[in-house]
């Protein structure tokens, strides 16, 4: 048999592969909560209809209890449009029930360039592929059942996100919600004789005003769930410390009345991990750098200090994916954020992943001289590192020095032209703004 060579294969070849082998592909229109089935097999022609609401399909998809096809009750199907509100590229894996038996299916979202108009991509996961997923999940379901709902929440920002629902999915949940717009459709499911001390608890102001960094309130009460049981629960808001006092970051988590003191410790600073942690490379997220970044500017910039940052993309890193697949891809990025996280430990550096290939510091102390001998170490350590499957490759990297006449998007923005100018010199180069 003829060896494949993957200089061979054309856009028409990968075309063709991909039309054969993918599960589904579905089009979607939120607005007009409707959708389409362009392609679809095996297991997909019993998940979907040919045409039908998309909103049913988001619902088919995300708000099922976990192992079961039964849906979540009335009160919750408020947040099933929200949950089909797509800003970007999203992808998670997900279970469907056909017959009574579990399936994997991974979900990739791809936004369309009428506004809120999307293209599914469904394909079947091979069940050794689930394997580990699976053992790790059972690892972690003593855990699990003592509580059923976690969310981080910015106030200032009005936003929720790291939404997870233990009843529903192991994974995230996807939500494009305000912080207030939640509150008020999440009191539907408290029992009525604590819907005002839920109410007063959870107002914005109350919880800027009486909840110290690092301190906790809570609310026992009676509330409904998934299934339209109602349970005593404990409703907890516990406040994120950050070095800025004028931060309001908080983990709101449901958890069972009778869970231990220890278990809901644990909980909460799990949570916390993962609300400042992105869930590849341990590292810093984009959320927790830009805080970074903001109390740079509030506790050292505005106060005389030099600070710089810098951001660093791997360069071709598409041609990993295309050659390698997206493991390969996942091996490379945890490989290069190892290397910056140890080099930034070590030279008074925050470093954390902003997206995709790319990742951004935080250079305490730097003027422009040293924040350029950093960056220029950086690009050769990177470039001198021997990476599995891949071998060698290289970043770019745009750096700039904190001004106290700059805001966050001033100074970004000076950094991200020079990432660019850096790009456009031929790659595997710095550049300072």
């Amino acid at each position: 048999m003829e060896k494949f060579n993957i200089n061979d294969m054309t856009l028409d070849d990968a075309i063709a592969y991909f039309k054969d082998n993918v599960g589904a592909i579905v089009v979607a229109d939120s607005n007009a909560d409707s959708y389409r089935s362009v392609h679809k097999k095996g297991i997909f022609n019993a998940v979907l209809e040919d045409t039908g609401k998309y909103h049913d399909l988001i619902e088919k998809l995300w708000y099922h209890l976990s192992n079961s096809s039964d849906t979540v009750v009335s009160e919750y199907k408020g947040f099933v449009k929200t949950s089909g509100l797509f800003s970007g590229i999203y992808s998670r894996k997900v279970e469907v029930v056909i017959n009574d038996v579990s399936k994997d299916i991974q979900v990739t979202v791809y936004p369309l360039k009428e506004k809120e108009t999307y293209l599914f991509i469904l394909d079947e996961l091979d069940q050794s592929q689930s394997v580990d997923d699976t053992l790790t999940t059972q690892k972690v379901k003593s855990f699990q059942n003592t509580y059923l709902f976690s969310m981080y929440i910015d106030i200032a920002k009005d936003t929720i996100n790291s939404i997870s629902v233990t009843e529903l999915s192991d994974d995230v949940v996807n939500q494009e919600l305000k912080y207030t717009q939640w509150r008020m459709m999440i009191v539907n499911a408290i029992n009525s004789k604590f819907t005002g001390k839920f109410l007063e608890l959870s107002d914005p102001e109350n919880l800027k005003n009486t909840i110290a960094p690092g301190a906790t309130e809570s609310l026992d009460c009676l509330m409904m769930n998934l299934e339209g049981k109602e349970i005593w629960v404990k409703l907890i808001f516990s406040r994120v410390r950050t070095s800025n006092p004028e931060d309001y970051r908080f983990i709101y988590m449901v958890q069972d009345i009778n869970d231990a003191t220890k278990a809901l410790r644990e909980a909460l600073d799990k949570s916390e991990a993962l609300a400042y942690k992105d869930a590849l490379t341990k590292i810093f997220n984009h959320g927790r750098m830009e805080t970074e970044i903001t109390n740079a500017f509030i506790n050292q910039v505005k106060k005389g200090e030099v600070v710089s940052m810098m951001i660093m993309d791997i360069d071709f890193f598409k041609h990993v994916n295309d050659n390698h697949g997206h493991s390969v891809g996942d091996i490379t990025l945890r490989h290069f954020a190892d290397i910056l996280k140890t080099y930034f430990d070590n030279c008074n550096g925050v470093v954390g992943r902003w997206g995709g290939e790319e990742f951004v510091a935080v250079c305490y102390g730097a003027d422009r001289s040293k924040a350029a001998r950093i960056a220029e170490e950086v690009r050769q350590k990177v470039a001198s590192e021997e990476f599995e499957v891949v071998g060698n490759i290289t970043c770019s990297i745009g750096v700039t020095v904190l001004n106290p006449s700059d805001d966050f998007e001033k100074a970004y923005r000076r950094m991200d032209n020079a990432l660019y100018e850096a790009k456009s010199s031929g790659r595997n180069c710095i550049r300072i703004a």
